[in-house]
């Protein structure tokens, strides 16, 4: 199993013992780059385009829907409520499937799986633009198909984050990656609304085919494939279906008489859910986004009754606040995530040079065993907790006592960018702990917090209506606030829960 922050030294790379200066440093921190990846930074980031634009057909897929959900009910002569039970399904495979398509990518390659998803999809949304109204169970089975098919490609751009980027390049990739998912919420429900009135419900269904057609053929022609386990840095050659039609990155960087990496045995994500850092991760981005996932399904039924000036249009554009917010979030997070990288590194470089007896070059000062990398990722987290914290109290009483519409507004801006702060942080620390295994994980993260968030979805429409959104939100925020030490707990039990694993392989 590849550790965090493990590197292959090149020759060019002095054994001195020495402190570097900066330029050396700087020219050290680039040759390890190099050896881990064969791509430069530029092509890294087409990659994560690449990847950002699968992933953003999971949200999309499911947000795009709900503006059409009373128009669908009357097509098929049946109650909102049992097309609601098609979200239902939704939610329940959105949250097992990457654990299949996950598991598989890190065993067979991360391009193939990205293009059977996505054809699944285009295949299912073809099947749900054509479907007889008087024909209710496909519309169930059809829907569970269709996010089969979407569901995973966030896990699976995630895997490609592992493959390609260092633990100090991570959090940028990652803040862009997200960017795809998060547009999702935000224009979903816009999108998904102009085409039912405009062109019908039966559009959203073909817009969903060609943009997923779009991006079959974009992984097609460029994406090459990513799993060490398979191309190593990228310098291994693999077979002719792996290979981008046009390899427009890594070209002629290629060493074709490079060793092809030794395969690796599959592996059950299941038991990721008996690391007790991995879990304890996992359960606290789970509460969190579950909290996220109580306001964002409300705005909706809550601005109505509060603000009955609102209509149908003004109601879907307030969902834009909590997702500029999300956007917004996507874009500095992975700077600040990098950056507390960085600061972590210089300071640890630092403390090794004025002790004569632990000095050691910048890149043993990044491997696992020498590096806190939960210290690094989890500084900020304490800090955009709270700050979550006080603004969802804030926003209920806002939506209780009935004030500007411009302070609920306000504060689902900060809501959103402080959740996906956490969300971002949470998810490259996972990433970090085993890249080795980085859709696994990241299918493990999906499945926990899609459980709790359809879990919230079920209830919070009960809590509102019995004790009012100040209270509803309050309690939210209470629960959070009671969750917060499991911030501390990680940096604290984490670097042991490292070392047994790298014990434990180390004896394998």
């Amino acid at each position: 199993m590849a550790h965090v922050g493990q590197t292959h030294h090149s020759p060019l790379t002095s054994p001195k013992t020495e402190g570097t200066a900066p330029d050396e440093q700087k020219h050290n921190e680039q040759i390890v780059e190099r050896s881990y990846s064969i791509y430069t930074r530029r092509e890294k980031w087409f990659i994560v385009v690449i990847a950002s634009l699968a992933a953003l057909f999971s949200p999309l897929t499911a947000n795009v829907y709900f503006p059409a959900i009373p128009t669908i009910a009357s097509a098929f002569h049946t109650s909102i409520e049992s097309i609601n039970l098609s979200v239902t399904v939704y939610m329940v495979l959105q949250g097992i499937s990457p654990m299949f398509w996950g598991t598989m990518a890190d065993r067979i390659g991360r391009r193939p799986i990205f293009l059977v998803c996505l054809l699944v999809l285009c295949l299912s949304c073809i099947g749900l633009a054509l479907i007889p109204t008087s024909a209710y169970w496909s519309l169930m089975l059809l829907r569970c198909i269709q996010a089969a098919g979407s569901a995973s490609t966030v896990a699976l751009g995630a895997g490609v984050i592992g493959d390609i980027g260092t633990p100090a390049e991570r959090g940028g990739f990652f803040g862009l990656f997200t960017l795809g998912p998060q547009v999702g919420p935000a224009l979903g429900p816009i999108v998904g609304g102009v085409l039912a009135e405009k062109l019908g419900w039966r559009s959203i269904f073909w817009f969903l085919c060609i943009m997923s057609a779009v991006c079959f053929a974009l992984i097609v022609i460029f994406l090459p494939e990513t799993l060490r386990r398979l191309v190593g840095n990228g310098s291994v050659i693999p077979s002719p279906f792996y290979r981008p039609l046009v390899p427009i990155v890594g070209k002629g960087r290629v060493d074709r008489d490079a060793p092809k990496p030794p395969k690796s045995t599959l592996n059950n994500p299941l038991r990721l859910f008996f690391y007790l850092d991995v879990l304890n991760l996992l359960l606290f981005n789970a509460i969190l986004y579950a909290v996220f996932y109580a306001v964002n399904t409300t705005i909706s039924t809550i601005f109505a009754s509060k603000y009955p000036f609102l209509n149908e249009i003004d109601i879907g554009l307030c969902f834009l606040a909590i997702g500029g917010g999300m956007i917004f979030g996507t874009v500095l997070s992975g700077r600040m995530l990098d950056a507390d990288f960085q600061r972590t590194k210089t300071r640890l470089v630092k403390k090794a040079e004025e002790d004569p007896e632990k000095r050691m070059r910048p890149e043993d000062v990044a491997r696992e065993e020498n590096f806190p990398i939960e210290r690094a990722r989890l500084r900020m987290l304490p800090i955009f907790t709270a700050i979550f914290i006080l603004t969802c109290a804030g926003y209920g009483w806002s939506l209780q006592q009935e004030t500007n519409i411009a302070v609920p507004l306000i504060l689902q801006i900060i809501f959103g960018y402080t959740v996906t702060a956490i969300m971002t942080g949470v998810q490259t620390l996972l990433i970090d702990l085993l890249p080795s295994q980085s859709s696994s994980i990241t299918a493990c993260n999906n499945l926990v917090r899609c459980s709790l968030g359809a879990l919230m979805v079920s209830v919070i429409d009960l809590i509102v209506n019995a004790i009012g959104p100040g209270w509803t939100y309050a309690l939210l925020a209470g629960i959070c606030l009671a969750c917060s030490p499991m911030i501390w707990f990680a940096i604290w039990i984490g670097p042991r829960c490292r070392a047994q694993r790298r014990a434990r392989n180390a004896t394998a």
